[in-house]
């Protein structure tokens, strides 16, 4: 019987070893598609141009309709996607608008788990866009124009996603007032109802502030959050509200130096055990005494700090390492000694003042108690004048 039943655990065990290998590897899978089957296959309404196929997608082997660079001016044979698609690869063309039901009215795509879009020159996605996409895990509108029109915002364009765990919005929209992308990114997460979103992207979007403090509090399940290429000089938004954050990303931003209250907030993300790391590579830091608590902070912190050996501070057009800014203990030595000078200098003129004006107060009863002493002082040196005249005569 124990034979019997450590044999099913090692069979378990080899099951799972076996699903966890990289499928893309198995040396039996062949496809039989070629570049004229794949086409046809996708159907009439994808006019030729894109391929349907099985192929390695994310390291498996998966049904995936690629549509990239055909020239596609609207969304219409989204509608007509085989109903094992897996991915949809829909990049490259032009599509200022995504109208309402992109994938159709009939309740199909059981299997579809990534949708990328990028690159479409997008500007509007209706509020009824994306439906029958409950399974979709992976979305990504990367290099967009997306309005910051408030007449052209959809607030829960996104709120069919309820399974989605990634969001790639990197340049996804206008160039513009940074309030206004501010104002959209808060209005998309609190309308959304991304609740199982645990990486997004944000980078190269001019990012420099956000309309509310608490803007990522919506993602409760966070653990990436990509905010690199912007233009943030400090943390402007609340992150103890994401107590799953394992990776916030801060490159080539615009921080000169990190203020103490965000080292707190580092610090405490960092509780508990909890393995967070941070990225702040390809900042213009300062080369100042301004940077010191930072340098301070990175030794002591259980915060990772990535690529920590590469950063660098600018002094002008000069760049230097991090342990080459000068030292700025001696820095402050000369100006404590400087201030407990300035002080004792002050003290001085204080303390002669005040004994200044109590002679001045008591000068009648010092000239009472002083007058005997000087009488009988001079008294003194007149007795003794007198009796050295008379030593001399004698002589």
């Amino acid at each position: 019987m124990r034979t019997i039943v450590f044999g099913l655990i090692f069979f378990l065990i080899s099951v799972s070893i076996a699903e966890s290998i990289n499928d893309c590897e198995d040396p039996n899978f062949h496809s039989l598609e070629t570049l004229e089957s794949s086409k046809l296959e996708c159907g009439p309404a994808f006019k030729n141009r894109c391929r349907c196929f099985r192929t390695c997608y994310d390291g498996h082997h998966q049904y995936v309709v690629n549509c990239t660079g055909t020239g596609f001016q609207d969304t219409s044979p989204l509608a007509h996607l085989p109903n094992e698609t897996q991915v949809l690869i829909f990049t490259g063309n032009e599509l200022e608008e995504l109208p309402w039901n992109v994938f159709g009215t009939l309740d199909s795509l059981p299997y579809l788990r990534v949708i990328d879009m990028s690159n479409n020159k997008i500007r509007e996605i209706r509020g009824k866009a994306y439906h029958h996409v409950q399974h979709v895990e992976r979305l990504i509108l990367d290099f967009n124009e997306l309005s910051l029109d408030p007449a052209r915002n959809h607030p829960r364009v996104f709120s069919n996603f309820i399974s989605l765990l990634e969001l790639h919005l990197t340049d996804a929209f206008e160039d513009g007032p940074p309030r206004n992308l501010a104002s959209t990114l808060h209005d998309i997460f609190v309308n959304s109802n991304l609740t199982q979103l645990i990486k997004l992207h944000l980078e190269q979007n001019e990012i420099s502030e956000f309309r509310d403090v608490n803007v990522f509090c919506d993602l409760p399940n966070l653990l990436d959050l990509h905010l690199g290429d912007n233009d943030l000089n400090a943390l402007h938004f609340n992150l103890s509200c994401l107590h799953n954050l394992r990776f916030l990303d801060l490159q080539r931003n615009k921080f000169a130096r990190i203020l103490e209250r965000d080292l707190h907030i580092m610090d405490n993300l960092a509780k508990h055990d909890r393995n967070v790391t941070v990225d702040f590579s390809d900042n213009p830091f300062e080369c100042s005494c301004k940077l010191n608590p930072f340098i301070k902070w990175m030794k002591k912190t259980k915060v990772f700090i990535r690529n920590k050996a590469n950063l660098q501070c600018y002094k002008g057009n000069v760049s230097y390492d991090f342990h080459e800014t000068k030292n700025c203990a001696p820095k402050l030595l000369v100006s404590a000694r400087r201030g407990t000078t300035v002080v004792l200098c002050f003290l001085s003129i204080v303390l002669i003042a005040l004994v200044c004006a109590l002679v001045y107060l008591q000068r009648t009863m010092l000239q009472k108690k002083i007058e005997p002493v000087l009488d009988s002082v001079s008294k003194r040196v007149r007795y003794t004048s007198i009796a050295n005249g008379d030593t001399r005569e004698d002589v």
